[in-house]
Order: structure tokens, then C-alpha cells, then sequence
């Protein structure tokens, strides 16, 4: 029989608690997206690929998203307290290696860590919301956890361009660490030790297998655009087919699951965690694309790219509140869907207004459309996957709506810059295609690779040869423009193709709320066997 301590709603704890989780997520979201600003300044300092400047971006969300339903287990299990102070104290060196790296292989490696720091800490954190409170307080933590979150991640690239102002690039990996060791603090004093914990055994090889299937499909998709890689894509889906279809066999046959397949095939369970993804990573894929647009065509100072996120994170915060009333009063699918329209109306606004020597208005318009958004959907994003499960289950739940983050993050980011580097380097290659034969006999294959190398490494070959640097500078705008284009295009398809999932798949309101209700007594009954 199981005796761990349980909560009610009398020993349902103050705002410190609440406080502390929120900090401590708030080292995860931050280190999630300081990496972007600075991705034009690491690119140049390294002279590095565009596909290495990919993987600094989505380095951190892939040890991240690759570990969180093993770790978020692993917490359920041997003690959720112990996780958030593992995670936030390993997130310390972490950072200290990314901020002092001597290459961009040992920094894309500290990211790794870092992530997998993130992805002991981050579930803890709403799976311990999920057992500390219930009923509308729940709904409006998770709204407050979401929504903080969520600007946090975005208040990032703010942060970072001001310290860019007056120091290098390696500053952006330090700002967590004051953070990181306040949360250190206040997790010890103010958590509870042991909350609705699960005593059965972790299924450590589900783990292992759901850390290679994920970890090796964001590999395959970022080094899609590299030359010659075929054999290395190729081997690695094959990894992430192999490993998926061992897991689900394993999740199918073992006696405790990792991911229990019953709960995750509930239909408010799998929608809203298809539909997390899909907004989680239209926003993450939009700063990231973003980002080096400011700086590279629009010639923003790393401050001002960091300032012009402002819009979205305000409304985020501004919404969330609202997002919850909306659950309570009209359901998850609407305000999901209500997300969804936000969304969508921002990536258009990317696709025709986002070009060479616009306003700043054009810049906000689509960001404020995209903060809207996330607002609204990232709280029944959540809510949903947490009232879903049993609370023995609340570790899967949670880890699975950070998978919504950060795998949605990984993913949008990985075929963002992958269609990025595709079309920035198709589009250099036409314009040298297209010069007259004597020009083109001026442009050794040396040159011809470093230009379609990246936008980074076009600024560096333009410094070396001042004389041309105007029409060096001038295409490699135009083939970010095109580059980037796709990608927009892209976030669109996968924000229609999530918002027809939801709107076909997910319950209208009493529905949702009979399933609930049923899902709860189900799981009471269960519990009782």
C-alpha cells in the first residue's frame, strides 16, 4: 500500500511555493532562448556553418526535450525535490562552460548538458504544481507557470542583446547563474519533500530508448541540408525508427510503463499534446528565424533585436489570466483554437510584411499576434495533459508538456533552420549561377562555399574584401529572404494542419468535462485495486 504523504486543500501551500517552481523554470526558459540573439555574434567569432549555428540554437532543447519523460519518471519515482535540486545545481556548470567555450563543438556540447540539467528540473516543476494544488487554483497556476514561463523565454533575447552592447558573445550563457542559484536556495527551503510519488520501479530502458528516438530525429532533420551527410541521416533515422518501435513495444509489455499508452491515448491527452507542440514551437521556431532577421537584413543592434520582442512577451503575460477564465467558461478547444487564429495571423504577417527596410510596426505586429497566441493556447495546452492522468501520473503529464516546449521547440527550430540553410544557400548559388561568365570566373569554389556557408560567414568574407562588401552583403540578404520565407511558409502549414487536429479531435466543452470526470473515476477505481 502506498503511504506517501498527500496534499489537500488545506495544506495546499502559499505563493513562495508557486514562486520558487516558477524561478526554477525560469532558469530552464531562459537558457532556452538567451542562445538566439547572439547567434549572428557566435556565428562570426567562429566563422561557423549555418547548420553548426542551428545546432547552438537547438542544442539546448534537444538534451532537453530527449530526456524530459525519462528524468520526469525518474522524479516520480525517487523523489521530485531531489530532481528540481539536481537539475537547477548542474544547470551552474553548464552554463560556465557554454559562456567560456573555445569552439563551437565544446559550445554546442555545454547546451547538451545544460538541456539535460533543464530536463531534471523543468517537469518537476508543473508535475509538482499538478500534486501540490487542484481545481481552479491548479488551472490558475499552471496559467501563471505558462505564462511567466513563457515571457521569460521570450524577455531573453532582451537580456542578452543588452549585455552584447559591451560584451562578447559568452556573456548570454552567464545570466542564469544568479538565478539559478536562488532557486537552488529557495527549492530547499520552501518544497516539500515527497508528494503523491510513485513507488513502482522506472522503466530505465524506456528511458534509454525514448532519449535516443528523440535525440537522433532533431539530429537527422538539423544535418538534413549538409552536403554529402546522406549516410549520417540515413543512420540516424534508422536509430529513431528503431529505437521508436522498440519503446513502443516496451511501453506495451512492461508492467510499469514509462509513458502508460492507456493514459496517453486519451483523446484530451494526445490532442493537447500535439497541440503544444505545434504553438510551443511556432514561437520558439519564430524567435529563433527572427532574431537573425533583425540582425542580418534589418541590421537591428543586438539590443534593439532584443527589445522588438517586447510585444509578445507583454501579451503573453497580459492573456494567460484570460486563457484560464476561457478554460473555465468555454473549454480547452476554444481557447485553443482561439490560440491557433493568433498563431497563424502572425506567421502571415511574417511571410508578407517581414522584409528588407520596414518599419518597426511590421516587426511588432507579427510578434504581438504571436505572443496572443501562445497565451491563450500554452494554459489548455497544459491544463489539459495534467487533468487527464491519474496523479500517480502527473510526472508523465508534465513531462509531456515540457515535451511540448522543448521538443516542439527542437523540432520547429531544427526544420526552420534546416529550410533556412536549404533556401539561403540555393538562392547564393542562382545569383553566381546568373552573373556573366567573367565575374563568375572571379569566384574561386573557396569563396563560392563560404558564401553559401552562412549569412555569418558572407559578413566575414564581405570585411576581408571591402571593395565588393555592398554586393556581398546585398546577396546574402536576398538569400536569407528566401530562406526564410520557407520557413514561414512551413510554420503555417503546422499551425493549420494542429489547429485541424484539434478542431476535429478534441471534446467541446461538457464533453470535455464528462471525460474528465470519467478519466478521474476510472483512475480512482484502478487506484483501489
Amino acid at each position: 500500500m502506498d503511504t506517501t504523504p498527500t496534499t489537500n486543500k488545506k495544506s495546499e501551500p502559499g505563493m513562495i511555493a508557486l514562486a520558487t517552481l516558477i524561478l526554477v523554470a525560469a532558469v530552464a526558459n531562459l537558457n532556452l532562448s538567451v542562445a538566439n540573439v547572439a547567434l549572428p555574434s557566435i556565428g562570426f567569432a567562429f566563422n561557423a556553418s549555418q547548420v553548426q549555428i542551428n545546432l547552438v540554437a537547438v542544442s539546448y532543447s534537444l538534451g532537453l526535450a530527449a530526456s524530459v519523460l525519462w528524468f520526469g519518471a525518474l522524479g516520480d519515482h525517487h523523489g521530485r525535490k531531489m530532481m528540481l535540486i539536481i537539475g537547477t545545481l548542474l544547470a551552474i556548470p553548464a552554463s560556465i562552460i557554454a559562456g567560456f567555450a573555445p569552439s563551437v563543438e565544446i559550445l554546442i556540447g555545454a547546451r547538451i548538458i545544460g538541456g539535460l540539467a533543464a530536463g531534471m528540473a523543468f517537469p518537476t516543476t508543473l508535475a509538482l504544481i499538478a500534486a501540490l494544488w487542484s481545481g481552479p487554483k491548479r488551472t490558475k497556476s499552471i496559467a501563471l507557470w505558462s505564462a511567466i514561463g513563457a515571457a521569460i523565454a521570450a524577455l531573453g533575447p532582451l537580456i542578452s542583446g543588452y549585455l552584447l552592447t559591451f560584451t562578447n558573445w559568452g556573456s548570454v550563457f552567464l545570466i542564469t547563474l544568479p538565478l539559478a542559484v536562488v532557486a537552488l536556495v529557495m527549492a530547499i527551503k520552501f518544497i516539500p519533500d515527497h508528494v503523491n510519488e510513485e513507488k513502482a520501479p522506472v522503466d530505465n530502458m524506456g528511458g534509454l530508448l525514448s532519449l535516443l528516438l528523440l535525440g537522433t530525429l532533431i539530429l537527422a532533420i538539423n544535418f538534413a541540408p549538409v552536403p554529402n551527410s546522406g549516410t549520417l541521416i540515413i543512420s540516424l533515422l534508422i536509430i529513431a525508427a528503431a529505437s521508436g518501435i522498440l519503446f513502443i513495444r516496451r511501453q506495451r509489455s512492461v508492467e510499469n510503463p514509462l509513458y502508460d499508452l492507456k493514459v496517453a491515448s486519451r483523446s484530451i491527452f494526445w490532442v493537447a499534446a500535439c497541440a503544444g507542440i505545434i504553438v510551443f514551437g511556432a514561437l520558439m521556431g519564430a524567435m529563433y528565424i527572427g532574431q537573425q532577421f533583425l540582425q542580418n537584413v534589418l541590421s537591428y543592434s543586438t539590443l534593439d533585436s532584443g527589445l522588438a520582442i517586447l510585444p509578445a512577451a507583454l501579451l503573453m503575460i497580459l492573456v494567460a489570466p484570460q486563457s484560464a477564465k476561457l478554460v473555465e467558461s468555454h473549454g480547452s478547444r476554444f481557447t485553443l483554437l482561439a490560440g491557433y487564429v493568433f498563431c497563424l495571423l502572425g506567421f502571415l504577417a511574417m511571410l508578407f510584411l517581414w522584409q528588407d527596410h520596414i518599419p518597426y510596426w511590421k516587426v511588432g505586429l507579427a510578434y504581438a499576434f504571436v505572443g496572443i497566441g501562445v497565451g491563450l493556447a500554452g494554459t489548455p495546452a497544459s491544463h489539459s495533459l495534467t487533468g487527464s492522468v491519474p496523479v500517480k501520473r502527473v510526472g508523465m503529464a508534465s513531462g509531456t508538456a515540457d515535451l511540448q516546449r522543448d521538443f516542439g521547440g527542437a523540432i520547429m527550430t531544427s526544420i526552420f533552420g534546416a529550410l533556412l540553410t536549404a533556401g539561403y544557400a540555393r538562392s547564393i548559388a542562382s545569383q553566381i549561377n546568373n552573373l556573366p561568365a567573367s565575374a563568375q570566373q572571379q569566384i574561386t569554389s573557396s569563396i563560392e562555399v563560404t558564401l553559401q556557408k552562412s549569412f555569418s560567414s558572407a559578413a566575414a568574407l564581405a570585411q576581408q574584401n571591402p571593395e565588393y562588401s555592398t554586393q556581398i552583403i546585398n546577396a546574402a540578404k536576398y538569400s536569407f529572404l528566401a530562406g526564410d520565407h520557407w520557413t514561414y511558409f512551413a510554420g503555417m502549414v503546422a499551425i493549420l494542419i494542429g489547429a485541424a487536429i484539434v478542431f476535429f479531435k478534441f471534446p467541446k466543452k461538457e464533453e470535455e468535462e464528462k471525460l474528465l470526470a470519467q478519466y478521474q473515476e476510472t483512475d480512482v477505481e484502478n487506484q483501489g485495486k
